[in-house]
């Protein structure tokens, strides 16, 4: 009992996390806790949340009840506790009738401090009384962005906490947490747990160790080949925005040398729990995934987070890229952008969204994303922007602030596409401008008379795609703005005024991704490798043993006793007697081999950069991966016929694909059969003995085979 009274919040970190120090503002929620005072958290992932309820749980007498929406947090969370020797428990779905009565009686004898619950779990009156009897000091709500319908992940069971604690005999301290929430959800979440006069903790939105990247280009798997082999032996998340995207990149991968599990909502529970599994204990690096992946991964050496396509929101995908690099050690954060991703979206805020207000809520969401892909500030900096925060320095690693390009003025740019957006009196999209700026022949065009305006085709030295970049980079940068909707039409903002009417200097910047070669010592991976066996002994993840931040602590201090190995982050008394001198012992026997050795890094040749693939074995690679000829003109924004003749030109060098999706066989045969018949090898005799349907396309491909 005197030992509890001498426990302080830095007490405890040191004896059961291992760290000498708390990070921001932790100390302050924990004594603002610890004060009986209802707290509001929103702090970034990785940002050490869980720290700011579990040190209160164990410095109250009572205990504490953590609400969790999935099963797979609460177990990481309670093997974490367990192993540094916190009594924890969960109630949910996994336990049997008769372990929960035996759970229950267990708590009430106060074998526990902490007691995880799904908000689901409070919907019962039954277990409401059993809370009843308890002395509860504390209520943590975990992922309190559900509690809001303007979330990015609403939980009509969240809505209903704050009532059912009103019911408790005795109230308790209620802390909320989150990684996300703008000022609105913020405020959804205060009024829906009934938060009385709760000090509000705002860590900042910054994530100093993730570098930020949005990388446009027509070949995503070539890039993710090329993305994964830098990254080789790292575990990394890709995410993407359909099931089908996910059942369709992993055999891509498998066939090009990548293990890979996937993760989807059609999946039967079975398999989803064992791939997650596998990827938890580092048994499979990588892991493609839909959304419906990731809340609760507690895996804290996740190195690179792929976005394949556009997330819906900011939220979302703040939350998903911040899956990376929980650990605090440098990881990578990229999303792979096209124009077609944002139909992708548009398409599923169709299918999903209920009413109209949800739906303008969803597209306003979605803009500010597509925002973020054209912008050329600090990536970072948009997104701290976005959620009302401001960023006291650019973060100087993101694929715009490691551009080294100097900035090109596009003012006169600017000027043509706003003179265009006001002439078509701001009511068309963004699609519509660039075909009237172009000079297109569009049917619809000179149904409506636009190329009757004096802006029509001033801009013809560039094609569609260049000038719809350009006006979404005015988007982004706020000369230009979109209404809300599923086809929203572009206006001028009154930055756009100051262009056209003071002179005001547009700017644009060219920004290449830089990519840096992770170094890993020999020592690390062999200390990676004992922890995976001590994790497959106690059937635990591996970093639950030890982060690999504390791994490369440990490389870079060599410890050779206890004391020494006490003073590296990550390891606690708990930790230490647990697996320390299995660790020291690995250290030593290293030590003894290589310490006289000169461990400088192996200076690496910089490889030679390779020449761009011709233009027609990129449309070819990319009718190979399944796209169609009109869909490989979108992309690469070329003319149909221009592909057509790609698509020949892999013909006559004999190239295998798959002819038939463009030449049937009916057609084959009977541009054969009238060849035969005629004679010869002129185009246009057989054109007229042929159904029209055959076109001189099928008929030059026909010949070239």
């Amino acid at each position: 009992m005197l030992e509890k009274q001498l426990e302080t919040p830095i007490t405890i970190l040191k004896k059961y996390y291992g760290y000498n120090s708390f990070r921001k503002n932790q100390l302050e929620i924990i004594t603002a806790i610890l004060n009986k005072t209802d707290t509001l958290c929103i702090m970034p992932t990785g940002g050490g949340k869980s720290v700011c309820y579990q040190v209160p749980a164990m410095l109250f007498e009572g205990i504490t009840v953590v609400i969790s929406p999935l099963i797979s947090l609460m177990k990481d969370q309670v093997d974490t506790l367990n192993s540094i020797g916190v009594p924890a428990i969960y109630l949910n779905s996994t336990v049997s009738h008769a372990d929960q009565g035996e759970i229950m009686n267990d708590i009430k004898h106060g074998s526990y401090k902490l007691v995880y619950v799904s908000p689901e779990r409070l919907d019962s009156n039954q277990f409401l009384q059993f809370l009843q009897q308890l002395p509860i000091d504390l209520i943590a709500v975990d992922e309190a962005h559900c509690i809001s319908q303007w979330g990015h992940d609403f939980r009509p069971s969240y809505a209903r906490i704050g009532h059912l604690m009103q019911q408790l005999s005795s109230k308790p301290v209620i802390a909320a947490f989150t990684a996300t929430a703008t000022k609105t959800v913020a405020q959804d979440i205060k009024q829906g747990l009934m938060l009385q006069s709760p000090l509000d903790f705002v860590s900042g939105y910054e994530r100093e160790n993730l570098a930020f990247s949005v990388v446009k280009t027509g070949n995503k798997r070539k890039y993710i080949l090329e993305f994964i082999e830098r990254l080789k032996g790292e575990s990394g998340i890709i995410y993407t925005a359909t099931r089908k995207d996910v059942e369709e990149l992993q055999p891509f991968l498998e066939k090009n040398g990548v293990q890979a599990v996937t993760y989807h909502g059609g999946m039967s529970e079975k398999i989803r729990n064992e791939n997650q599994e596998k990827f938890i204990y580092d048994d499979e690096k990588i892991i493609i995934a839909t959304n419906a992946f990731g809340m609760g991964i507690d895996k804290s050496n996740v190195r690179y987070v792929v976005h394949y396509q556009l997330p819906k929101s900011m939220e979302a995908y703040y939350q998903e890229a911040g899956r990376a690099g929980r650990d605090g050690e440098n990881s990578e954060c990229v999303l792979l952008y096209t124009s077609k991703d944002v139909q992708t979206q548009k398409y599923l805020i169709e299918q999903n969204a209920s009413d109209l207000e949800r739906k303008d809520h969803e597209y306003s969401k979605l803009q500010a994303m597509v925002d973020y892909c054209h912008t050329t500030k600090c990536l970072q900096t948009y997104i701290v922007n976005y959620f009302g925060d401001v960023a006291e320095n650019d973060c100087s690693k993101c694929s715009n602030c490691k551009s080294d390009l100097e900035e090109i003025d596009v003012t006169t740019e600017a000027l043509k596409i706003f003179s265009c957006i006001v002439r078509m009196k701001e009511r068309f999209g963004v699609t519509l401008v660039a075909q009237v700026l172009k000079g297109s022949n569009n049917k619809r065009i000179k149904e409506l008379r636009l190329n009757e305006l004096k802006t029509y085709g001033i801009m013809k030295e560039k094609t569609e795609k260049e000038i719809s970049e350009l006006t979404q980079l005015f988007i982004a940068e706020g000369y230009l703005a979109l209404t809300t909707g599923q086809y929203p039409t572009v206006r001028l903002t009154e930055r756009a005024a100051s262009v056209l009417k003071d002179g005001e200097r547009v700017v644009q910047k060219v920004k290449p991704v830089k990519k840096e070669e992770p170094i890993h010592s020999e020592l690390f991976e062999e200390l990676r490798q004992l922890r995976k066996e001590i994790a497959e002994k106690e059937k635990l993840p591996p970093y639950i043993v030890f982060s690999d931040v504390t791994l490369k602590e440990m490389c870079k201090y060599y410890p050779k006793t206890k004391a020494d190995m006490l003073q590296i982050k990550g390891v606690g008394e708990m930790k230490f007697e647990k697996y320390g001198e299995a660790f020291l012992t690995a250290i030593s026997a290293f030590s003894n081999e290589n310490i006289t050795i000169e461990m400088a890094p192996k200076v690496q040749e910089k490889p030679i950069e390779k020449a761009e693939d011709p233009s027609y074995l990129v449309t070819l690679q990319f009718f190979k991966d399944g796209m169609d000829i009109h869909e490989i003109a979108l992309e690469r924004d070329l003319k149909q016929t221009t592909v057509e003749q790609h698509l020949i030109q892999g013909a006559i060098e004999g190239i295998e694909l798959e002819w038939e999706r463009v030449l049937p066989n009916s057609y084959l045969q009977l541009i054969n059969e009238k060849r035969a018949e005629i004679g010869g090898e002129k185009l246009k005799p057989l054109k007229e003995a042929l159904p029209e349907e055959i076109s001189y396309f099928h008929i030059k491909l026909a010949l070239c085979k």
